[in-house]
């Protein structure tokens, strides 16, 4: 192999590396703060100031694993958060939460010099911290 492809190749491998290191319940808080809180309150128990405004009220985000027999679905929650499979109806898609998937990585795009492939890392690593993050409010 020539070595500048293998050099690029192991860029390449690291990236990917780098995008999964970037996650934790700190920068899942930040966002859940963010974008989040509104709806479902400061401490994720669905009372958030625009809460009385919406048709569905928001979820107590503390009783997710509670309501599920006890088990915390990463990847069940992962998909809903991300909400890309639901179609494209507008910035909330077919349902009543934002479709934050398509949000982060157009955020993510906005950044000089980050590629659609980043930008998807960047939003999947955004959805993983927010976990982390709600893994914590879970009520025992």
């Amino acid at each position: 192999m020539h070595p500048t492809l293998h050099w690029l190749s192991a860029v390449m491998l690291a990236i990917p590396l780098a995008a999964a290191g970037q996650t934790s319940a700190a920068l899942g808080r930040a966002d859940f703060r963010d974008n989040c809180a509104s709806c479902h309150g400061k401490a994720g128990q669905g009372d958030g100031p625009l809460s009385s405004w919406l048709v569905k009220p928001p979820a107590d985000l503390r009783t997710i694993a509670q309501r599920n027999g006890g088990r915390f679905e990463e990847d069940r929650l992962a998909e809903l958060i991300d909400g890309r499979w639901s179609g494209d109806g507008g910035p909330h898609g077919w349902r009543d939460m934002p479709v934050w998937g398509q949000v982060f990585k157009q955020r993510a795009m906005t950044q000089p010099g980050d590629s659609p492939q980043t930008a998807e890392w960047s939003a999947q690593d955004r959805i993983q911290s927010l976990l982390m993050f709600l893994k914590t409010l879970q009520l025992p």
